[in-house]
């Protein structure tokens, strides 16, 4: 069996994939640390403990992501972009438009039959739009970010946030809570100025179905709603075995297999 690798090193979360027979043999996430390198290794080796192999039986090992550079054993590292296209290929093979929500930017991608890259476009100047505006925002507001989607689907109509920056969203916030505005109008709210600074992201590239969300951010519903009614378009799911946050180290990982097998 040809196995291989891919590690996925972001900003806020890491992720490892054991891939073999053409299947995921293993995954692991992981928080990101201020040591990289450690945190690959620690994910990578977690992974293949659960996958049941040893270091010396993967032929290739790939990285990816905001530290990618960062992997020491990795053979090569490849950009998140061309890893999350060829991943949401594999998953779901009718995906065309990928859109990637990470925890420091927001890409948008459009991949060919193939999963290979045709086109993108990328918001990494500023934290709206991405986990860490989510994140940054549960703070001010006292809330995990797992009570985001329950509070989406609360009645009551969304706050207009109207910064789009993440500074100023913040003391708008504030502002809002000192008001007594109910918290789930505040997090409608936020929600649809996501949206709407990824949907200016998608017009840029245009939308070809089906149309994926990779990334944490995908795991939140309330999300993936404010989005498909910002584009009036519905997000295509993967199939439910397979986690939309690895779709980068998988991808990673299969282009660590073509890698192995062009030698």
């Amino acid at each position: 069996m040809l196995i291989t690798a891919g590690v996925d090193i972001g900003s806020t979360a890491s992720k490892a994939v054991i891939f073999g027979d053409d299947k995921i043999l293993s995954s692991v996430i992981g928080p990101s640390s201020t040591n990289p390198a450690q945190t690959a290794l620690e994910i990578y080796r977690r992974a293949l403990e659960l996958a049941g192999k040893a270091e010396s039986e993967v032929a290739v090992v790939v990285g990816t992501g905001y530290g990618r550079a960062q992997v020491p054993f990795a053979h090569s590292n490849i950009s998140e972009l061309s890893c999350h296209g060829r991943g949401a290929h594999h998953a779901l093979n009718s995906a065309r438009t990928v859109l990637d929500i990470g925890g420091q930017d927001t890409k948008v991608i459009s991949v060919d039959k193939d999963g290979n890259l045709l086109d993108f476009a990328m918001n990494d100047k500023c934290a709206a739009g991405t986990g860490r505006f989510l994140e940054m925002m549960c703070r001010v507001l006292g809330l995990r970010l797992d009570q985001l989607a329950e509070m989406h689907f609360s009645d009551g109509e969304p706050c207009m946030i109207g910064n789009m920056c993440s500074v100023f969203a913040e003391s708008e916030v504030i502002n809002l809570v000192n008001e007594g505005v109910p918290l789930p109008r505040i997090v409608k709210g936020l929600h649809l100025s996501l949206a709407s600074r990824v949907a200016s992201l998608v017009k840029r590239v245009g939308i070809e179905p089906d149309l994926v969300i990779t990334g944490g951010v995908a795991k939140n519903r309330g999300v993936i709603d404010a989005i498909s009614n910002k584009l009036k378009f519905d997000l295509t799911r993967f199939p439910p075995e397979v986690d939309p946050q690895i779709i980068g180290a998988l991808g990673a990982a299969l282009i660590a297999s073509d890698s192995a097998r062009t030698k």
